[in-house]
């Protein structure tokens, strides 16, 4: 592979869904309540990608360090497993990638003031804890948490926080189910590796309380973000918003996917789910324009 293709591999081009869903929401309640900050959400957008690449590149590194990542292991190929890249190379990569979160972060903090200072110090240490340091987040089984808070309820409210300067019940609401798409794919990771995880320590919910449980939370999860709208067209009182469940006929058939494979034959779901969550922003944010 060429070093380009190579760096684009480590990244995970395919999860970025997880960054940019939640900034698109936050603008479209922006733009619907009429506070627009284009610059501002062309900023968030930007440091968003950076920091989940960041957590990505983190987690090439220390899941093959600590046994989670081997040679057979279900998912993608991961470059440093593979001696693509160096753990050396793709830690300066990590560094690189949040330095430069830290940079756009410094131009959103002029325009939102001291809570995105802290909203962008706590997403940065938490991409880097997420499987670094003595306590891991993803290795504790706390990996679905920060998922849910970070790529949905903080990620949209931060979004829509740094072009209005408030936070608003509805915007809070649409965290919840972006917030429940970013985890559903998290589910389906975690019971695709789940025995790898198992071996390496690596305490996910599908190694603590088995995949049958997180094939359950994968479906109450989906159900969760259909539920959103329903409540938000009463919040911002308008009906566009059940746009967003024309997308909800995938439900059915991704919940019965998970059910009925494993391993390897995970990963087409993996890449559904995340393309789900990106519909299903896309038709909220149309509903939420109209």
């Amino acid at each position: 592979m060429s070093a380009l293709a190579t760096w684009w591999m480590a990244a995970r081009p395919a999860t970025l869904t997880a960054s940019i869903a939640p900034v698109i929401v936050g603008t479209a309640h922006a733009a619907r309540d009429g506070s627009t900050h284009w610059p501002a959400a062309l900023a968030a957008l930007v440091g968003a990608m950076l920091i989940q690449v960041g957590t990505n590149l983190v987690n090439d590194v220390e899941d093959f360090e600590r046994g989670a990542d081997d040679a057979g292991r279900s998912g993608p190929a991961r470059a440093v497993e593979r001696g693509l890249l160096t753990a050396a190379q793709v830690r300066r990569g990590a560094l690189l990638s949040f330095a430069a979160a830290a940079a756009v972060g410094c131009y959103l903090i002029t325009v939102g003031g001291w809570p995105i200072l802290v909203l962008g110090l706590v997403s940065i240490l938490s991409g880097i804890a997420y499987t670094a340091g003595p306590w891991p987040l993803a290795y504790l089984g706390l990996g679905d948490v920060f998922v849910f808070l970070f790529f949905g309820i903080a990620a949209v409210c931060g979004t829509y926080f740094v072009q209005t300067g408030a936070v608003t019940i509805p915007v809070v609401l649409s965290g919840t189910a972006i917030g429940a798409l970013a985890t559903a794919i998290l589910a389906v990771n975690n019971t695709r590796d789940v025995d790898g995880d198992r071996g390496a320590g690596k305490r996910t919910l599908a190694v603590r309380f088995g995949p049958a449980a997180t094939r359950a939370e994968y479906a109450l999860l989906l159900a969760w973000a259909f539920a959103v709208p329903i409540e938000l067209s009463r919040q911002v009182s308008s009906g566009a918003v059940l746009l967003a469940l024309l997308a909800a006929p995938w439900v059915p058939v991704l919940i019965r996917r998970i059910y009925s494979a494993s391993g390897s034959a995970l990963n087409p779901l993996l890449r559904d789910t995340a393309r789900l969550e990106l519909a299903f922003a896309a038709l909220l944010s149309i509903g939420l324009l109209l």
